[in-house]
């Protein structure tokens, strides 16, 4: 049946359901089945060629999955679960695409309407815990309401800003008849994706851009999200302006433009952080200027004009007050400002940048790529996967010391090519989202950075990677401790190590039980035939390298401190204990 062609045909709300799904373009759902979604679960067994069900482990699991699965895409992911607990397995996930702006549509299952605040068997107020962390939310009691409702939610978590979006959807409802009829969202009157752009507002903002001599772009994910790379491009060359990322904004320009002088923030490149207090024109695009790039505003940027370019009203004059705001997709809007731009050329003050990234090269990074020391380092495991996938995987990490290590030393020549938990910082996020980002991305190489401490949360998820015999690539930068926490307590805390250190089991057996390809390494002559090994094999591979325990993340800017308050290496103190 060609749903698209279907005009007011009786069904069940369980297979409107299902039908809404494939006419919103659906291919790929991650779910787990439960009493109170049953139905669209039958519903769904007969359509199996049109949608591809991914069972997962857990229901956390299976929310992770679907933002792994939308960041590689750029399409919505799709969770379906079952009531109670099935529900409110998917709150932290929830929280993390509503922090990370990730369009999802989350489907549970929900006791009959009857019975709805009787405490009956596995229900939940889901939608009180759910409003704060969703765009939407929206409890279905009638099977005719399904399909609007699922049409909504499409539209609502896809456009403006994105994000996810929760129905719930009462046994009854799946249950009962309906007359189906399913229609694409195009407008709500409540609603307003994307504000209007002012013609006054592009030309102040152009206004202030050519009158820069030491012009610092900062790019964020709403590059991407807007999938406005191109754009950005052509901007950032006709102005010749340098710039740097935030984490979830690495990849939307090639790390190798000679334009790109790396990541801002806590561990980001000296660089860009320096220059953000000596820069005379700040320009923000699609980023949100949060505290762990921004550290203490009272000394932020302070002799910088500010030009700030969101989808977000919200976000304009939040955190760092503007001298021009330009509301709008930047999609739409950075063309606008690039055809009123001058040719630039800032080669003085880019070389400004040059001193300071000598400085980090000689104190930090030799010596995390190119060691002397016995023990493996995190940045040389990541440094030499990267090189040998010509910079050209996905790399999906966990967080923590993985996570850092990662967006610091992996480098990116296609957009979409760094899927982390940033504003939630949701440790157990690495391996499902890697999973979600292989159905994603298929074609591409995916390769999964955990540490013992967030492996140790979603490594059930293992099953789902045996069920569906998926080629992923999982590297454990295994330290025996929970790293970040252990580094903060080394040089905040005199060194008290207060329940951070892990004893762990033997992942390699655990790996092996779930017919995953493995191999440990701890030696540096290991290191380059298991990183070939490991992406020749054809399917699923788990490298264990076996990293300092007590390595360090390098550069750091304390928290809440101003951004040239640059930490590049131990203190004597910290050295001698």
């Amino acid at each position: 049946m060609d749903v698209k062609d279907t005009d007011k045909e009786s069904m069940t709300g369980s297979e409107a359901l299902v039908n809404s799904l494939l006419a919103a373009g659906v291919d790929t759902i991650f779910g787990y089945p439960g009493g109170a979604i049953m139905p669209v679960f039958d519903a769904l067994y007969h359509h199996k060629k049109e949608l591809n069900h991914i069972l997962v482990r857990h229901e956390q699991g299976a929310i992770h999955a679907a933002q792994g699965y939308a960041r590689a895409s750029g399409q919505v992911g799709v969770t379906l679960v079952t009531s109670g607990p099935g529900a409110t397995n998917l709150i932290t996930g929830l929280t993390d695409a509503m922090m990370d702006s990730t369009p999802l549509v989350v489907i549970s299952g929900q006791v009959n309407s009857k019975l709805l605040g009787s405490d009956a068997f596995q229900e939940a107020d889901v939608i009180s815990l759910a409003l704060p962390v969703t765009k939407w939310v929206v409890q279905v009691r009638r099977a005719e309401d399904i399909a609007t409702a699922i049409s909504k939610a499409f539209y609502i978590a896809s456009t403006g800003r994105p994000g996810p979006v929760l129905l719930d959807i009462t046994k009854d409802a799946q249950i009962n008849s309906c007359q189906f009829s399913y229609a694409p969202t195009t407008y709500l009157r409540s609603y307003m994706p994307v504000p209007e752009t002012a013609a006054h507002q592009i030309a102040q903002a152009a206004e202030l851009i050519n009158s820069a001599k030491r012009p610092l772009v900062l790019l964020g994910q709403g590059v991407l999200l807007g999938k406005a790379e191109q754009e950005v491009l052509e901007f950032l060359e006709k102005g010749d302006l340098p710039f740097a990322s935030t984490m979830l904004g690495l990849s939307a320009i090639p790390s190798n433009h000679p334009l790109n002088f790396g990541m801002l923030g806590m561990h980001g490149n000296v660089s860009p952080n320096m220059n953000t207090n000596a820069c005379d024109v700040l320009i923000a695009i699609g980023m949100r200027f949060d505290d762990r790039v921004t550290g203490s505003l009272d000394s932020y940027a302070p002799q910088a004009k500010v030009v700030h370019f969101d989808i977000d009203l919200a976000e304009l004059n939040k955190n760092v007050i503007c001298e021009v705001t330009v509301p709008g997709n930047v999609k739409q809007t950075i063309p606008q400002v690039t055809t009123l731009l001058k040719a630039g050329n800032h080669s003085a003050w880019k070389e400004s940048f040059s001193p300071w990234d000598t400085q980090e090269f000689d104190e930090v990074i030799a010596g995390e790529l190119f060691p002397n020391t016995p023990a493996l380092k995190m940045g040389e495991v990541v440094h030499h996967i990267t090189q040998a996938t010509q910079n050209k995987a996905i790399c999906v990490t966990d967080v923590g010391q993985n996570q850092m290590m990662s967006a610091r030393y992996f480098k990116f020549t296609e957009p979409r090519s760094l899927i982390t938990s940033g504003g939630l910082g949701t440790m157990g996020f690495g391996l499902p989202a890697g999973i979600g980002a292989k159905f994603g991305a298929p074609d591409r190489t995916v390769c999964i950075f955990v540490g013992d401490g967030g492996l140790q949360m979603t490594l059930q998820e293992f099953g789902t990677i045996m069920q569906y015999n998926l080629n992923v690539k999982i590297i454990l930068l295994n330290n025996n401790f929970l790293g970040m926490v252990r580094q903060w307590q080394e040089m905040f805390f005199e060194n008290r190590y207060s329940e951070t250190e892990m004893v762990n089991p033997d992942f390699i057996k655990i790996a092996e039980a779930y017919r995953i390809k493995s191999r440990k390494v701890s030696q540096r002559s290991e290191l380059d035939e298991a990183v070939r090994e490991m992406l020749a094999h054809d399917g699923a591979y788990f490298l264990e390298a076996v990293v300092e325990n007590k390595g360090m993340v390098f550069p750091m800017i304390p928290a809440d401190s101003c951004v040239t308050n640059i930490i590049l290496k131990p203190s004597l103190q910290e050295k001698e204990k």
